[in-house]
């Protein structure tokens, strides 16, 4: 059964239309409100990102997650992604360790490079070390996440040398998944590491990513993992509401505000309803629509993949209000998750 639930980058950009401004305070109180929610419908996971820019309030996620922790009794929260390359992999299994303790057993990371760059200026890394500081600062992670006291030594940071962390996670081992967009070397990555994977399709047709998702299948099969080992997640922007055309209505208006306003930043031409239209078709990556729709779509990907066994919706970058997205975690937890059991 594939696991459904939603990623938030903590947006404080509903202030575009003055109208309909938040303060940040406002903005973090009604994430919470929404995390509390889904756990509430029945979703199975909520995940924080990490981004260090004027529109989002999520450069600490594992703050946010514990704060939800607080609120919430049987949903997963995890990072969507931490940002690795830029973080101390001491201190980054730390806080989610502390998680996983406050949670009871319910803390999970997603790593990976970071599609928004500008935690390397910010933490002094130099982006041509882009790569190299992803892999060793994993290699440190995984270390730490598989042994009370640790020896090892890189590039971008001092020694360790049996040097003992804590605090431990409740879980005999933290998950840590490998948050992937385009790049076949992160998808054998993961793979040969035995790790499960998060693919970010933000566009195009899904099952183009086919061939990658099987180049990491692939790799797991030759380290020797099976392939209940090897689990794919998806994460991809998507919207529910009451039908097709409320949905569509909704939503576009800020997904196309959102990612015209992206495009002047990189190098992208402008969103037109032409592109939307594409996006949200059957094969489009976009899952926008009613519930019989959308649980059609979720299983059109799984399907198109090979297996998917986490679908993530990122919904709350699209200018939509807070009600529109309670109103949407409300029709994924009470239509869209039974649908999938029973399609």
């Amino acid at each position: 059964m594939m696991e459904i639930g939603v990623d938030s980058f903590a947006s404080a950009m509903y202030g575009t239309n003055k109208n309909n401004a938040l303060s940040s305070v406002d903005a973090m109180e009604q994430l919470l409100e929404r995390i509390t929610f889904a756990d509430e419908v029945g979703l199975d996971v909520f995940g924080i990102g990490e981004h260090h820019k004027k529109e989002f309030l999520d450069s600490a996620p594992h703050v946010i997650l514990a704060a939800a922790a607080a609120k919430t009794s049987r949903i997963r929260l995890t990072s969507a992604v931490t940002v690795l390359s830029a973080a101390d992999p001491v201190r980054a299994y730390q806080n989610f360790a502390t998680l996983d303790l406050v949670s009871k057993g319910r803390a999970e990371m997603v790593v990976g490079r970071g599609s928004s760059v500008e935690a390397y200026p910010l933490f002094g890394f130099d982006l041509k070390d882009y790569d190299a500081l992803f892999k060793e600062k994993l290699d440190l992670l995984l270390n730490i996440r598989d042994n009370e006291f640790v020896t090892w030594s890189g590039k971008f940071r001092a020694p360790l040398v049996n040097q003992p962390v804590y605090p431990r996670s409740l879980q005999e081992k933290l998950p840590i998944w490998l948050g992937v967009g385009g790049t076949p070397e992160s998808f054998a990555r993961a793979g040969t590491l035995g790790l499960p994977l998060m693919v970010a399709i933000i566009g195009g047709e899904t099952h183009r990513f086919r061939p990658l998702v099987d180049f990491y299948r692939e790799a797991g099969r030759r380290a020797g993992f099976t392939p209940e080992q090897l689990k794919v997640g998806l994460h991809s922007p998507g919207y529910v509401a009451a039908t097709d055309e409320q949905a569509v209505a909704d939503y576009y208006p800020g997904y196309a505000e959102l990612w015209t306003k992206l495009g002047r930043e990189r190098g992208w031409p402008p969103v037109t309803k032409a592109q939307f239209d594409s996006l949200i078709a059957p094969t489009g990556v976009l899952v926008v629509g009613g519930p019989q729709q959308v649980a059609e779509k979720l299983l059109r990907h799984s399907e198109a993949l090979g297996g998917v066994d986490r679908f993530t919706f990122q919904m709350d970058n699209a200018g939509l209000t807070h009600a529109q997205l309670m109103g949407s975690i409300e029709l994924i937890g009470k239509q869209v998750i039974p649908l999938l059991k029973n399609i």
